[in-house]
């Protein structure tokens, strides 16, 4: 496999697995503990999730403070851009972003450390989108950024201009300015 950091933030890491193709279709590890660990990925997952979206659906920008979440992110279905904001307030690249687009054709996986935000965007008529959570979900722990935070500009490659499908809670989401971030 190959592990390539994101150049403006190299915590968050781009995971490219070995597929093995035949005529019957292909096979790949999407999770390997001591391989990913030889990577630099040493961490245990304890919850895995599956989220279904149509085109134009845009979720997040989820973290939790308390009880944070790594996340382990590919889709299986269609494809989606793939975001994620780091809020750590230490840290040189507060407010930034980074992203990548996973599909089901590329089998890219990313990593989404402690400490970040993240969500995506369908680009796809539908997607399907797997991801590992270090830590439990806790909902008196969710916390969320507004998806247009002028302050952190994600450029999210809206179809034909329009804007996203989103949740009542993701619409409502605080600005980062006034959102409880990490130390």
């Amino acid at each position: 496999m190959k592990v390539t950091p994101k150049r403006e933030i190299p915590e968050v890491l781009v995971i490219e697995p070995d597929v093995h193709r035949d005529p019957r279709g292909f096979f790949l590890e999407t999770w390997h503990e001591n391989r990913f660990a030889a990577s630099g990925l040493k961490t245990r997952f304890v919850q895995d999730n599956h989220s279904y979206s149509v085109r134009g659906t845009l979720r997040g920008l989820h973290y939790q403070v308390e009880n944070p979440q790594g996340k382990l992110v590919r889709v299986v279905r269609g494809e989606v851009l793939d975001v994620a904001v780091d809020l750590r307030s230490s840290s040189s690249t507060f407010g930034r972003w980074v992203y990548d687009e996973l599909s089901a054709e590329n089998h890219k996986q990313l990593w989404i450390p402690t400490g970040f935000a993240h969500g995506f965007y369908v680009l796809s008529e539908s997607a399907d989108l797997l991801y590992k959570c270090t830590a439990y979900y806790s909902a008196a722990n969710d916390r969320g950024i507004r998806w247009d935070d002028p302050d952190i500009g994600i450029d999210w490659k809206l179809l034909d201009g329009c804007p996203p499908i989103l949740s009542p809670k993701d619409a409502a989401a605080p600005l980062l300015r006034d959102a409880v971030t990490y130390p």
